[in-house]
């Protein structure tokens, strides 16, 4: 039976990032992952990105790997929220935080072959892939797991294993974590575009009666668009003809950047939000959208899911080094109530923006539209705005200021 002290299961960007964090910290880490990377290619227009706050950002520079991120990166220097067809809008910007950026838009590919470089370069870090997990017991002091892997079975152990499976959490379910789910009834169509206008980074949030749209600024002045749309109707949107698509996703966003002359290839992903009711079970820790799976709306999927890791990374840390049993439930239960708090303010704003500016009510407009024009006049509630979407409000961890464990 081989020996580690935590055994991650899942290698997306969530588990190697976790791994990242924990290499070099006197830890021995597995990652068992089930699907073979891809060769993820050279950059291409229809390349997808996803938006890292500020505090994500400086997560990755925590963990030494900003500068290598930092090219391919796309600054967002302001944030345009506003609703169609109201007068109501809320305008956040860098300058008001004195950073260079509320955040950065970067291609996936490149997060990616980032991660899976550090992660071939740490000694303490072996990865099992492709390979399943099988089978999961407990002993007091720790837990085995059997994974399958070209056929054959090995049995690995350690003081704590990490779900970060996705959404479908296989560990989660079998741990008997409850779970709420919400079908948002939504889906949400994805592509780049390039508009008539420079984009000038700043990035677009536009709430419609079918749900919010976005355009988020990349290089080669692209945008990166995402059209929520009530399912019932994304078949018949997804198999519009180029010239067609644009001239009905301009109808609902308007003229701010000119004419959209070009869209890349579209994909479709049905949205629901997931919520786990514990992040921490025995000898196990959750992270990412193994605990919560959300609305795209404000883009702070991934961006919590790397302040799970930022906190998760500085619990165990700090516990080995005071000699304490890393998976043990009172270093657990620290996790799992640090981040109770961020869990349930971002699950709250990204659910209720996305169902209060889906209610076609009139009164309910002229409200939202003084909310927005309220929010805009006062600095005060502008900066509580800004700092949630840039990933600084409550507790900070370490990394996410930048600063190494």
């Amino acid at each position: 039976m081989k020996q580690y002290d935590v055994i991650v299961s899942g290698g997306g960007m969530v588990g190697a990032c976790l791994a990242c964090a924990l290499s070099g910290q006197g830890l021995r880490i597995a990652i068992v992952e089930a699907t073979q990377s891809e060769d993820r290619g050279e950059a291409g227009y229809d390349e997808r990105s996803i938006a890292l706050a500020w505090g994500t950002r400086c997560i990755f520079d925590g963990l030494g790997l900003w500068e290598a991120l930092a090219g391919a990166a796309t600054a967002i220097h302001s944030i345009h929220v506003s609703e169609r067809g109201r007068a109501g809008m809320v305008h956040m910007d860098r300058e008001a935080e004195g950073l260079p950026a509320i955040g950065y838009v970067i291609p996936a590919r490149e997060i990616g072959t980032v991660l899976d470089a550090a992660v071939a370069r740490a000694s303490d870090v072996d990865v099992l892939c492709p390979a399943v997990l099988t089978a999961v017991s407990h002993t007091e002091a720790a837990v085995s797991v059997t994974v399958r892997q070209d056929g054959r079975d090995t049995d690995l152990q350690a003081a704590l294993l990490v779900a970060a499976d996705g959404a479908s959490s296989f560990l989660r379910e079998l741990a008997g974590i409850d779970t709420t789910v919400t079908d948002y009834a939504q889906t949400a169509i994805v592509t780049n575009v390039t508009p008539q206008l420079p984009h000038h980074n700043i990035a677009y949030e536009r709430f419609t009666p079918d749900g919010p749209i976005a355009l988020l600024p990349m290089s080669g002045q692209r945008c990166g668009l995402v059209w929520t749309v009530a399912s019932g109707q994304a078949d018949a949107i997804m198999a519009l003809d180029d010239a067609a698509f644009l001239e009905q996703f301009q109808a609902r966003f308007g003229q701010r950047l000119g004419r959209l002359q070009r869209v890349g290839r579209r994909q479709a992903w049905p949205l629901r939000l997931v919520s786990a009711s514990e992040s921490v079970a025995e000898r196990l820790a959750l992270a990412g959208n193994a605990i919560h799976t959300l609305h795209p709306v404000a883009g702070q999927g991934f961006n919590l899911g790397a302040r799970d890791v930022a906190v998760l990374a500085e619990v165990l840390v700090d516990a080995s080094r005071r000699g304490e049993d890393i998976g043990s439930a009172p270093v657990l239960s620290r996790y799992g109530e640090w981040r109770r708090q961020d869990h349930r303010n971002v699950t709250l704003f990204t659910d209720s923006l996305a169902r209060l500016f889906s209610l076609p009510l009139p009164a309910l407009g002229v409200a939202r539209s003084a909310g927005m024009l309220a929010v805009e006049l006062l600095p005060p509630a502008r900066r509580v705005l800004t700092r949630l979407t840039m990933g600084l409000s409550g507790r900070t961890p370490r990394l996410a200021r930048g600063v190494k464990l």
